[in-house]
């Protein structure tokens, strides 16, 4: 047994197999080589400006994208609200200072577009008053309604909430070819209508029913947004303060008016100013779903300006630019002063 026990003969062992490089290793390896590389730059910068200097460092790239593609395109734009003609580069375009302004407001009755010079601009404008009327009231009422019925415990409150968010994701020319289908002479909703019995109708060949459509369709796609922002606010306020409202007495009536709206006030107020910039600057839906049309019913200021500066057949780019100057000190206006009576309010 002894003799067997030594005359065993073992088998040879395996060479082992280097590991194979993973994908994360290699990525691991890249992005340390690149922080070292980064360190080797940064170290000097930090010795030279310090520790606060190198704030100023981290936001250069994002002051050189604003500078680049929002700050200059507003100089350039208030320079060719002071220049005329029809050439594109400004070089070629003769200085004209307030001529452009004067031709917007050159009107007889500010009252009856029809009085005006440049009477298209007015009549864009009024049709944008209206519009950001109804727009902004309704949005921010359904919203808020929304985000007061998502906030409480019902059946399926996740699917609601992402149901009525769903319309953001969605493209604004989407959803107004998706609602042109519908509302066109053979679609949908003439069909539900000719089911029913009715007369099929000419929603959007009809200037009472195209503005309409048009204020629905940009509170159904932007609604969910803002009750978002406004279910963010509810859910913010303490349940305490309810349970104590509760032991005053207090129905939910009285909770909601002296207690959630007075809280949900600073929400609203921004609620209130982007649904108010969003509308004026509404364009993508109401240009797919109408057109403008029909006439200029639904011609709003920003397609003023887009058809003013590229899409007339003489391009009087001088002319929309001094149009949204004027927009874009209008919104500044407004904002201010929508702030302003917000600090206003007591706490």
């Amino acid at each position: 047994m002894q003799r067997d026990r030594h005359n065993v003969v073992r088998a040879p062992s395996r060479p082992r197999r280097a590991p194979k490089p993973s994908l994360g290793g290699l990525f691991g390896s890249l992005f340390a080589g690149l922080m070292n590389a980064f360190e080797l730059v940064m170290s000097p910068l930090q010795r030279l400006l310090g520790v606060r200097g190198m704030a100023y460092i981290f936001l250069l790239p994002n002051l050189i994208i604003f500078g680049v593609f929002v700050l200059f395109p507003m100089v350039l734009n208030v320079y060719f609200a002071l220049t005329g003609g029809t050439a594109l580069f400004p070089q070629n375009r003769p200085f004209v200072g307030t001529q452009n302004f004067e031709t917007l407001l050159s009107c007889t009755n500010y009252l009856d577009p029809n009085t005006c010079q440049e009477d298209r601009f007015w009549r864009a404008l009024r049709n944008t008053g209206f519009f950001v009327v109804f727009q902004v009231s309704g949005t921010v009422f359904f919203s808020l309604l929304t985000a007061l019925v998502l906030n409480r415990r019902i059946l399926w409150r996740g699917f609601f909430r992402s149901v009525y968010f769903y319309p953001v994701l969605l493209s604004p020319v989407v959803v107004a070819l998706v609602w042109k289908w519908m509302l066109q002479r053979n679609g949908l909703l003439n069909a539900i209508l000719v089911s029913l019995g009715g007369q099929p109708e000419l929603f959007l060949l009809n200037a009472n029913w195209a503005m309409f459509w048009a204020i629905f369709v940009n509170i159904w796609a932007n609604m969910g947004f803002y009750t978002l922002i406004l279910l963010a606010g509810l859910q913010s306020i303490p349940k305490e303060l309810y349970d104590a409202a509760a032991m005053d007495g207090a129905g939910r009536f009285q909770s909601l008016r002296n207690l959630t709206l007075p809280l949900l006030m600073p929400t609203l107020l921004v609620v209130l100013v982007l649904s108010l910039i969003r509308g004026v600057q509404t364009f993508d839906e109401v240009f797919v779903l109408t057109g403008g049309g029909p006439g200029t019913s639904t011609l709003f200021i920003i397609q003023y300006i887009y058809n003013t500066g590229f899409s007339g057949q003489v391009q009087r780019f001088g002319l929309a630019a001094a149009a949204s100057v004027l927009v874009g000190a209008a919104l500044l206006v407004f904002t201010l002063v929508q702030l302003r009576i917000g600090r206003s309010r007591p706490a």
